[in-house]
This record gives C-alpha cells, structure tokens and sequence, in this order.
C-alpha cells in the first residue's frame, strides 16, 4: 500500500512540479474566467484558494480584483507562491485538515481534483469542515474533482513520458475505493537510484460530497460536468464541479 502521507514528499519534489507543469493553463484560466463569470462576486470580495500550488491561479483570481489567500502543504510550493504577493495576494504553507481563519472568506476554491489523497474519511471530513469554517455565512464552496464513472472507464493504464532528460513510467490502476498512479522516475542527471511515487485518490461521489458537505452546514446548489460549466453527466462528464453554499 503507498505510504499514507504520500503527498507530503511528492508534492514537495521537484519531479511533481516538472511532470506536471505542462498542464493545459489556458484551459485552467478559461474555466476560472467561466467560474466567475457564473458566480459575479464583488469586486474586493475575499477568496481563499485551497491547495493552490506555486499561485498561479490564485493570482489571476487577484488579478481580477479580488482579495485572495493561497494555501498549500508543499514548502516548496509556498516559497515559490509568496514571490507573487502583493496587498491582494496572500500565500501560507497550512494544512487544510486543520483550522484556519474562521468566518471570514466570501469564496473558497478547491480546483483540480485537489483532495481525495487523505488516509480516512474523518481525515477529509475535517478538511470539509475546515472550509466550512472559514466562510461567512451564505459563503461560496467550489471543488473541482474527477468523475468518477467517466474515470474508470478511460484509465490509460500504462505510459511513459520524458521531460527535461527525465523519465517518467506511470502506471495506473484502482480499486473499489481509490484510483492509484505510480510514477516511476529515471533521472539521467542524477545518479540516485530510481525514484518511485505512488498517488491515491478517492472515488468521491457527488453523494459522499452532498453528505460531507450537509454535516458541515453547507448545501449544493449546483454541479456542473466541465470546465465550460457544461451540464454534469454521471458517465459522460469528465468533471465534478460542485458549488455549494454555508447555510
């Protein structure tokens, strides 16, 4: 079984942040555009952007004139985020899991199926409940997460790609609970022996979102099935995006 803070050293190393920095931006920004085109908040309204990596979205939420709070486990992630701040972009290393500031977000973001990694249900039900806690009553919640139906049917179990002279060999799988994916690094430049990461993610469904969500006073108000705020379809979506509101 992987390690049960996996996350905590691959989120951290910088073979996460080359495997993954040729996410499609564009697509990421156009659905944050779209998002809050949907949602019209006011302009200075306080935002907090939950496990927000390096703080690339985060700024384009602040750059769109509002008040926005990045958080993220990684140290790494943090440092190279807070290169970013200004009098509307603020970045601290915290853990979800635990409290952070209380009432006091119009908005609070979960993008790109960042949760599910956590060893427990209690363990992400605090992370609810930490959320809950920061946003003023009628408060916004947006978690972007896979769909689970349309995930298991088009897993690509094996590939292997090479960036920067590094070699990544990834094998993917699941099980009734989680999806795994095991990246197997091979770096020429560094004569270590071969590193081995292994992800896990819940299969979160939008009942076991509706029931963490209601136990932390908060109700779904909509879901859509893409990031064009498309119609969500429980096999033919390719995302979960699920706006909920703190009662």
């Amino acid at each position: 079984m992987p390690d049960k803070a996996w996350y905590k050293d691959w989120f951290n190393s910088d073979y996460y942040h080359l495997l993954y920095q040729h996410r499609d931006e564009e697509e990421a920004l156009q659905f944050i555009r779209n998002l809050i085109g949907y949602l019209r908040p006011e302009k200075g309204s306080t935002m907090v952007d939950i496990a927000c990596g390096k703080g690339r979205h985060s700024k384009a939420l602040a750059d769109m004139g509002f008040d926005v709070t990045g958080i993220d486990l990684s140290v790494a992630s943090i440092e190279e985020a807070k290169k970013q701040e200004n009098e509307q972009l603020h970045f601290f290393q915290h853990d979800m899991r635990l409290p952070f500031w209380i009432n006091y977000f119009d908005y609070a973001f979960n993008f790109f199926t960042s949760f599910g990694y956590f060893r427990t249900r209690r363990e992400h039900d605090n992370a609810i409940r930490t959320i809950a806690q920061s946003l003023k009553q009628d408060g916004i919640f947006v978690i972007d997460y896979l769909n689970v139906h349309y995930s298991e049917d088009r897993l690509e179990k094996l590939f292997t790609t090479t960036i920067e002279g590094v070699t990544f060999h990834i094998t993917k799988w699941h099980d009734e609970e989680h999806f795994f994916k095991q990246i197997q690094v091979t770096d020429a430049t560094n004569a270590a022996p071969k590193h081995l990461y292994t992800e896990r993610v819940a299969k979160f469904s939008l009942g076991d979102f509706t029931d963490m969500l209601s136990y932390q006073g908060m109700q779904v108000q909509e879901v859509f099935g893409d990031y064009q705020l498309g119609r969500y379809d429980i096999r033919k979506s390719p995302r979960m995006i699920i706006v909920a509101k703190k009662n």
